[in-house]
């Protein structure tokens, strides 16, 4: 009798603890707002967006694929169509493509970069409604590759800038505009840009990139719109798998086939995913969002101590974005065999694309890999990759100044942390800060967040006009 009233006792406790805590997991109240009204020429914004849309910088890892006069093309329509920025800003080129603008300000102690890249992925013309590369007007919409990655958000800071020097302004600091034309394959460019300030002993107290956006529906329990800046990125690595054999003829097969092998690995690899980590960004986006999801998901988030279990499995078996954000993954992208039915071939491999998270490092993950498929036989081969970057600060002045300018250019968006999945240019920037935030200043839907690198790319003038007002906001507090 005794032990069943301790247990009924700790029970009571128990839930009591979890929905106190629960019941305290509330937002923190927004502070009002007074949204100053910026007048920007929108003709100009429309037109200069177009013409960059026109200049074809299509990258590629094969340069006798690249057409450098188009890169040049869109350097000479930055020189002729900012003049003002070309007649108050000192421009070094650096690398194969990097353009980099210098604004001295009042003061050299607090230094600002504002980044994009100017480069954009191919084109599958047979799976566009509308031309990729003419800058149709439509409907409201400017259609072309790199719209919304990432000339966008080049033109918005541009148009910003000549706006706001032809007004007269002086930065506070001195102020960097860091475009490279390398960012889709990842190329040397930004890092030699970094590389360039760090001998100059730049420090920047704050660097701005492409990375999260002005979005919803993108976590479970909140239904409103949330501005999401990201304060690290995975790591990303490419890695092949191969075997050999000694081939032959398909009609006296081996009792099991080189590939038959590869897969159980693979089969072996999904089966056995990297153990949750709950990082610097997940745990603050967690903090953030969490607050204001639905109440069975707050009873989650407010009690990681008790639900992290529940959450994982959740995540393990829903799999996508909010498993990503968890832990390491691996995506089995390529496998190749013999190029014959009735052959058997000598050599197979499958190549994977692994992000990394946390305390997980090229290394670790090999190691965790090996063990995982537990055959000595499979050759590992790293083809490229990189570690996780640093985690950047989120109790800053500059922190505040962003979230400040996301509030007042989008007043009713929760802003919150969060870790990128994708890789950007900003990583080189890591070398030299801890405040690098990844934010496009920009609205966007679930259909046009999925345009980018895919078909039928195309911005609203709309979103884009409010791009350059958060820019001219932005750097008139830096």
């Amino acid at each position: 009798m005794i032990i069943e009233v301790i247990i009924c006792g700790i029970i009571v406790i128990f839930l009591l603890v979890i929905l106190i805590r629960t019941f305290r997991f509330k937002p923190e109240i927004k502070s009002l707002v007074q949204v100053k009204h910026i007048d920007i020429n929108r003709d100009k914004v429309t037109s200069d967006m177009v013409a960059m849309i026109r200049c074809k910088t299509i990258s590629n890892r094969l340069e006798e694929l690249i057409d450098r006069e188009e890169f040049r093309k869109f350097e000479e329509l930055l020189k002729s169509s900012f003049p003002a920025i070309h007649e108050k800003c000192e421009l070094t080129k650096i690398g194969k493509t990097g353009v980099l603008y210098y604004l001295k300000g009042k003061s050299s102690v607090k230094p600002s970069v504002c980044m994009a890249h100017y480069d954009v992925v191919p084109v599958e013309i047979d799976g566009w409604d509308k031309p990729a590369f003419e800058g149709l007007i439509e409907d409201g919409y400017i259609w072309g590759r790199g719209t919304l990655d990432t000339k966008g958000t080049l033109c918005g800071i541009v148009e910003a800038l000549e706006q706001l020097l032809l007004q007269g302004y002086i930065p506070e600091n001195d102020l960097y505009l860091s475009f490279s034309g390398e960012e889709e394959i990842d190329g040397d460019t930004c890092a030699d840009i970094v590389m360039y300030l760090e001998g100059k002993g730049v420090k920047p107290a704050i660097v701005v990139d492409e990375g999260g956006a002005v979005v919803d529906h993108v976590f479970p329990g909140v239904a409103g719109e949330c501005a999401l800046i990201g304060i690290g990125e995975k790591g990303s690595v490419n890695m092949d798998f191969s075997l050999e054999s000694q081939g032959g003829h398909a009609s006296t097969p081996p009792v099991h086939s080189i590939l038959g092998l590869l897969s159980e690995a693979v089969t072996k690899i999904e089966k056995h995913p990297f153990k949750r980590q709950l990082t610097k960004p997940v745990g603050e986006m967690f903090d953030t969002l969490g607050r204001h999801s639905t109440f069975v998901y707050r009873v989650i988030f407010a009690n990681l101590w008790c639900f992290a279990p529940l959450l994982d499995m959740i995540c393990k078996k829903s799999g996508g974005e909010l498993n990503a954000m968890m832990r390491t993954t691996v995506a089995v992208t390529r496998m190749d065999g013999s190029k014959a039915y009735n052959v058997l071939p000598p050599k197979a491999n499958f190549g994977i694309n692994m992000r990394l998270i946390g305390e997980d490092t090229i290394d670790s993950a090999t190691v965790y890999l090996k063990k995982t498929m537990n055959n000595d036989k499979i050759k590992i081969s790293l083809i490229n990759g990189m570690n996780p970057s640093i985690y950047s600060d989120t109790s800053c002045d500059e922190w505040f100044k962003l979230k400040q300018i996301i509030h007042e250019t989008w007043p009713e968006a929760i802003i919150s942390p969060y870790l990128m999945m994708a890789c950007s240019d900003s990583r080189h920037y890591c070398r030299i800060t801890d405040r690098v935030y990844r934010f496009s200043a920009m609205r966007l839907s679930k259909e046009e967040r999925g345009m980018i690198h895919g078909n039928n790319e195309r911005i609203p003038i709309e979103t884009l006009i409010k791009t350059v007002e958060f820019y001219v906001r932005l750097l008139g507090v830096l």
